[in-house]
């Protein structure tokens, strides 16, 4: 069979790529996936951010240890988390910085981390509001403290 091109033409018009009805399914479907999928990765965003808080305060409570074994106590409320890496002048015996980096971290939120002495559950308490910055709260928002582990 010879084919000539007003026959070639015609096979072809309907080849012509995809309709507006194709598109639209697909984007619904790319849509519901992403519906699917986006809520679990921004919880285990949330999820990361209180490890880290978790891992954060546990390396504050170490470097407070250090400060106590060299100072004989720990730092006072109002001295704060700041005495691990400037001396409070009242101590003779300050072998600081107990930091690395010489700065006080904020908790993953960006909010200083909450610092008492002597503390309502041990010599000190060390806390995170969590992601609301509020006192109390779930989930992510729940409050990280230094003991409860």
């Amino acid at each position: 069979m010879i084919l000539d091109r007003e026959n070639i033409k015609r096979r072809m018009r309907g080849q012509g790529g995809f309709t507006l009805i194709e598109i639209l399914v697909v984007i619904a479907i790319i849509a519901l996936i992403v519906s699917l999928v986006g809520p679990r990765v921004l919880n285990y965003l949330g999820e990361s951010k209180v490890k880290a808080a978790k891992i954060q305060i546990q390396s504050l409570g170490s470097a407070l240890d250090l400060f106590n074994l060299d100072a004989g106590r720990y730092p006072t409320t109002a001295e704060g988390l700041t005495a691990l890496v400037q001396s409070p002048g009242t101590i003779p015996n300050w072998n600081g910085p107990y930091l690395k980096g010489g700065l006080v971290p904020n908790d993953p939120w960006g909010k200083p981390y909450v610092y008492r002495s002597p503390g309502e559950h041990g010599p000190y308490d060390i806390m995170s509001y969590g992601s609301d910055g509020q006192e109390g709260g779930t989930g992510t928002a729940a409050d990280i403290t230094s003991w409860a582990r």
